[in-house]
């Protein structure tokens, strides 16, 4: 079966009050319900920090706060999705991620192993980031990530972002059914996120930029529209994304998607016309680095610091401070062409 994973962010799942939304929830188990015959699902949710905020005295948002009221808001949310999935004979399970579940590929295959004994269940996972233990330095930066994390990490077929604008729209306010170039979308983009959630438009080009380089079709879509999941999955609803028609092993999948990127090494054109053609990372080709990192730790390859654009990911043989010592050495391997995936 193809996988399938489909986001929900607050304001698509919530009432302005910031509490769930019962009867979009139930919706979601009605749509899903028909996918789940055919598709192996995972749902990421948002919604839990609203679920809980009427609960946390005092509340004005800050980031201790917004982790109590996800402690609180969690179970509440997984209840109602659990009570609106069980008249379709459907059971779910909570699974809330952490950056490391991505970062070591133990973790991940040990997630990957759980997320396959629920699906031969029949059971749905419902994944949240573990906002009671994640910081400001390891958090997603918000479930538009996690959610992409996921599909490229897992090899799903398509990446579902719901929204309440229900897609992308152009400059009339109309969504715009197909994109073929990512890059072309972000002209279109209004700077303005909802006061319910973390994400926004240009967080979701972000991260369907990602998955369609790993071959994943992204739609981006509302529950505000008749069947609007079901005719997401057909195409024919809110915005689609091209994906890219690209060989990518199980492996590289991860390493370009779920690694914690530990530091950054920025190179010549010289390197990165070598690892265009699929060659290692030789010192000679480093201009500079930051970061603390070890070897075996992932690092984003760039043609310079940060904001620069990410030219890949590395798995590199080379702590930080080995890097600093012996960079002179002009054929000293940094990374090998095997831990080397190019976005």
């Amino acid at each position: 079966m193809n996988i399938i994973v489909i986001k929900f962010g607050t304001a698509s799942i919530t009432q302005a009050s910031g509490e769930p939304d019962e009867g979009v929830i139930a919706e979601i188990a009605r749509q899903t319900a028909a996918l789940h015959r055919s598709h192996r699902i995972i749902i990421v949710s948002s919604g839990a920090v609203g679920a809980g905020k009427s609960s946390i005295k005092r509340y004005n948002g800050s980031l201790h706060q917004r982790k109590a009221a996800a402690a609180v808001g969690n179970p509440i949310l997984v209840g109602l999705y659990a009570r609106h999935f069980a008249p379709h004979g459907i059971s779910i399970a909570q699974s809330l991620c952490e950056r490391s579940h991505f970062a070591d590929r133990t973790k991940f295959l040990q997630l990957k192993d759980t997320f396959e004994t629920l699906w031969k269940s029949g059971i749905i996972p419902i994944v949240n980031e573990n906002d009671v233990i994640s910081d400001r330095e390891l958090k997603f930066s918000d479930n538009d990530e996690l959610a992409t994390l996921l599909a490229a990490g897992f090899g799903a077929k398509a990446l579902l972002l719901c929204t309440s604008p229900g897609g992308l729209l152009n400059q009339q306010g109309q969504i715009v059914p197909r994109v073929e170039q990512v890059n072309d979308a972000f002209a279109l983009v209004r700077r303005e996120t909802s006061d319910l959630g973390l994400g926004g438009m240009t967080s979701k080009l972000t991260f369907a930029k990602l998955a369609v380089t790993m071959g994943i079709e992204v739609c981006i879509f509302g529950m505000q529209h008749p069947d609007g999941l079901l005719r997401a999955v057909d195409g024919t609803s809110g915005t689609v994304f091209t994906a890219r028609d690209v060989s990518v092993s199980a492996r590289n999948r991860w390493l370009a998607s779920g690694g914690l990127s530990s530091g950054r090494i920025t190179v010549d054109d010289g390197a990165e016309k070598a690892l265009r053609s699929r060659k290692s990372l030789l010192a000679v080709g480093v201009t500079g680095f930051s970061g603390d990192f070890a070897a075996g730790e992932i690092v984003e390859l760039a043609l310079g610091p940060d904001p620069s654009p990410v030219l890949g990911v590395a798995r590199t043989r080379l702590s930080s401070a080995e890097l600093a010592q012996n960079g002179a050495a002009k054929n000293l391997e940094v990374a090998h062409a095997n831990d080397i995936v190019l976005l």
